[in-house]
Parts: structure tokens; C-alpha cells; sequence
């Protein structure tokens, strides 16, 4: 399974995904901001907390669309073990 028949998934929500990509970036820069100002620990943390959600959001938008997309087509075209299979290595590497 070739990453390029992956990558047409996502397109459906290419634009949420890329506002998505756009706030956490403006989230980290508002925690560099926060560090500079020597800000409040515990403010800090709780922006660290709201950027990890924010990216989890994406990734489980990504997931989504591949799950719908590439793992269904695999299965219908008889390959779904490797896809199954394919998407279980990406799942644990997103839960670590």
C-alpha cells in the first residue's frame, strides 16, 4: 500500500485540519511568549495541556479519514489484513 493512494483521505477535511495545524502553531507561540515572560507555571502547563489536546484532535481527524478511506478500499479489495494491520502500528505510535 503506497502512501500517495493514502493521502486522498484527508482531503474532505484538508481545510479543518490545516486551521487546526494553524491554532496549535499560535498556541505554541503563545507558550514561548508565556516562557519568555517568566509566566506562571501552572498557566504554562495548562497551555501544554491545550496544545497536546489540540494536535490529539488532528491526529484522530487523520485516523479517521484513513480509517473511511484507505482501510475500507483495502478491505473491500481484499488486503485488509495489511491495512488492519498497518493502521494498528500507526494507532499505538499515536497513543504513546
Amino acid at each position: 500500500m503506497g502512501q500517495q493512494e493514502h493521502a486522498v483521505h484527508y482531503k474532505r477535511d484538508k481545510e479543518g485540519i490545516l486551521e487546526r495545524l494553524r491554532k496549535v502553531e499560535g498556541q505554541v507561540r503563545g507558550l514561548q511568549r508565556m516562557i519568555e515572560e517568566d509566566r506562571y507555571c501552572v498557566d504554562i502547563l495548562t497551555q501544554v495541556a491545550a496544545v497536546r489536546a489540540a494536535l490529539d484532535k488532528v491526529g484522530l481527524m487523520l485516523l479517521e479519514g484513513h480509517t473511511r478511506g484507505c482501510v475500507a478500499r483495502a478491505i473491500r479489495e481484499n488486503h485488509g489484513d495489511e491495512a488492519i494491520q498497518e493502521l494498528m502500528d500507526v494507532v499505538q505510535k499515536f497513543l504513546k
